[in-house]
């Protein structure tokens, strides 16, 4: 089915990755061209929405070295139209066979044809964006107001205030969703990372970073992330285990200077698969090597769990509340070492109050 909706990588292209180093990824990964892959083995299948654009990022991508499985990941090519009818069921037919889509979309509203197809999904979804702004006419509007069934919580990061409504933030505030603004973001990259492992799915748009990082954007800003930071936000999402599609928005070719941005999306691609192949295999995909900690507050006569993986060193905190059948998975809250340190003082961690008030 999914090739009746996908068109094969170009013969200039095919034909340029074949000439690349063994080691590159254009010659390691599973092409799109004169035949449509078998994905049996896949775990990473990439798909392009506008011909242009996601060719030019390829272009960058393919002469990367690749330290990944060889034949792991696929590109799939271009979706034989733009449209969101046509990347919704391209999703989910990648999700029901367990291979992870990685979407590289020219248009931002398309991340939210990322999210419907999560539709016939059977537990709630945790949706997480990298943006410059909250895009609530445009994308996310219609998941948010009135309240989509599916969503459970919608978490944003790199928002830049000054181009905010009161509205927005007003909105998000009423829902309980995580606000993570660009300067708190940058000031400490390794707290995002606890937000960003609590998606099941990732939405990045470009504009998240500066104009003179990434000036092929719609409407480029002088403030934002830079390509460094993006790369880091993508390897962190990468590692999660939790997260089951990342999608790349925004990308604007006509208004790029000599493919700088096509090589930062290429970039942040390429850091989101380093992250993804050295996933530990930690909650929620097992709870087996994590180790408990309790933390008495005596002055409020309960207690409070946190989990250490050994694995990886990362740590979650249980939500001391009763939660329905549906809530169980999102139950351990990702968070920091930080927030286990600020309970030993007897402080309730941000995120876990956050949490409480969303269950």
């Amino acid at each position: 089915m999914l090739q009746n909706w996908l068109k094969n990588i170009p013969d200039s292209l095919a034909q340029w990755a074949e000439s690349l180093p063994e080691t590159s990824f254009g010659k390691k990964t599973l092409l799109h061209h004169t035949f449509f892959p078998d994905l049996r083995k896949v775990r990473v299948a990439i798909i392009g929405v506008g011909d242009q654009e996601a060719n030019a990022v390829r272009q960058q991508l393919y002469r990367y070295a690749s330290p990944f499985p060889a034949s792991a990941v696929a590109d799939l090519g271009n979706l034989r139209k733009a449209e969101a009818s046509l990347l919704i069921p391209v999703i989910y037919e990648l999700l029901s066979g367990k291979v992870f889509p990685l979407i590289l979309g020219c248009d931002d509203a398309f991340a939210r044809a990322q999210f419907l197809a999560y539709q016939d999904a059977k537990s709630l979804v945790n949706l997480s964006i990298v943006d410059e702004i909250f895009r609530a006419d445009t994308v996310y509007g219609h998941l948010v107001t009135p309240r989509h069934p599916l969503l459970f919580h919608l978490s944003l990061l790199g928002l830049q205030a000054h181009q905010t409504s009161t509205a927005a933030l007003d909105l998000m505030a009423k829902n309980n969703f995580d606000v993570v603004r660009l300067g708190k973001s940058r000031a400490a990259m390794e707290e995002t990372e606890p937000v960003l492992r609590d998606a099941d799915m990732l939405s990045f748009h470009l504009a998240a970073l500066k104009q003179g990082e990434a000036p092929g954007v719609a409407s480029p800003s002088p403030a934002g992330f830079f390509v460094e930071e993006a790369c880091q936000l993508c390897r962190y999402a990468g590692m999660s285990d939790k997260l089951t599609s990342f999608g790349l928005y925004g990308y604007v070719l006509g208004r790029d200077r000599e493919g700088q941005t096509a090589q930062a999306a290429a970039q942040m691609l390429w850091y989101f698969l380093e992250g993804f192949f050295n996933r530990k295999g930690d909650y929620p995909a097992d709870t087996a090597g994590l180790t408990e900690y309790v933390v008495d507050f005596p002055k409020l006569n309960y207690q409070l769990t946190f989990w250490k993986s050994n694995k990886s060193g990362r740590w979650w905190m249980q939500v001391p509340v009763a939660t329905k059948r549906k809530h169980e998975r999102h139950r351990l809250i990702p968070c920091s070492y930080q927030d286990y340190q600020l309970a030993c003082r007897e402080e309730l961690p941000e995120r876990l109050v956050q949490a409480m008030s969303r269950f």
